[in-house]
């Protein structure tokens, strides 16, 4: 029996850009796709249901939303995966090789993994990865380059299964001190992608409410940090 089912409708985007974020450290790739949400005023299309996910629903507003929603964005071309809960690494092959079956399916273009990489210098640079010479030589004058090191959890999966499927893909990681909650690290990644992609997505709600972004959060980056911690992951990537 599947564990992990992908629901979506009215997807209109093709050849899509597909970004995916899941909670992990400074929380950079969910703060990053939170706020795409809010300044697009995107509305959910989908969602990812999985028996190996936590019982949770999560509300907004008063409002029942499941933990893993998909977005879209028809004028920018993309689609979007967020994710309001950590993800167990027990958990995270099932739903990554799910993700990039979907991805695949739709005929996606590219597949971004956003999420966060801890430096001992945090100098808010984005680095980036790639599953293929080819794809690390289109992003190479957007990035630093991660040359040596891991990507923990399904950020590295989902990347791991892209290249698997031959789907080209890469990460986008922004530099952070740790599990706090980063809003600033999130807002060089949105810069990041505006330069890639030509895009004009505001960056000033995030900055002006940095602190409000990181008190509002700290909960869920205490939970992360708790996933993290059971398993014997190198401190530094994710």
């Amino acid at each position: 029996m599947e564990e992990t089912k992908i629901y979506s409708e009215k997807i209109e985007v093709e050849e899509p850009v597909v970004l995916t974020s899941f909670p992990g450290i400074g929380l950079v790739g969910t703060i990053t796709t939170g706020h795409f949400i809010v300044e697009l005023s995107l509305e959910p299309i989908g969602v990812v249901e999985s028996r190996i996910l936590p019982p949770i629903a999560t509300l907004n507003e008063g409002i029942v939303q499941p933990p893993i929603r998909i977005y879209q964005c028809s004028e920018k071309n993309f689609l979007l995966v967020h994710s309001d809960v950590p993800i167990h690494p027990v958990a995270a092959y099932e739903l990554s090789s799910a993700i990039v079956d979907w991805a695949v399916s739709l005929k996606a273009s590219t597949l971004i993994s956003l999420a966060g990489l801890t430096t001992f210098e945090d100098k808010k640079r984005v680095f980036g990865a790639a599953t293929s010479k080819e794809v690390l030589e289109e992003i190479k004058k957007y990035v630093e380059i991660f040359r040596t090191g891991t990507i923990s959890g399904i950020a590295g999966s989902i990347l791991n299964e892209c290249v698997t499927r031959n789907l080209p893909a890469f990460a986008l990681l922004g530099e952070t001190t740790g599990f706090n909650p980063d809003p600033r690290a999130a807002a060089e990644v949105v810069n990041t992608l505006n330069r890639m992609y030509n895009w004009n997505v505001s960056i000033e709600k995030l900055i002006k409410e940095a602190e409000f972004i990181e008190a509002q959060m700290q909960k869920l980056a205490e939970q992360t940090q708790m996933h993290e911690a059971k398993e014997e992951y190198h401190p530094m990537y994710g």
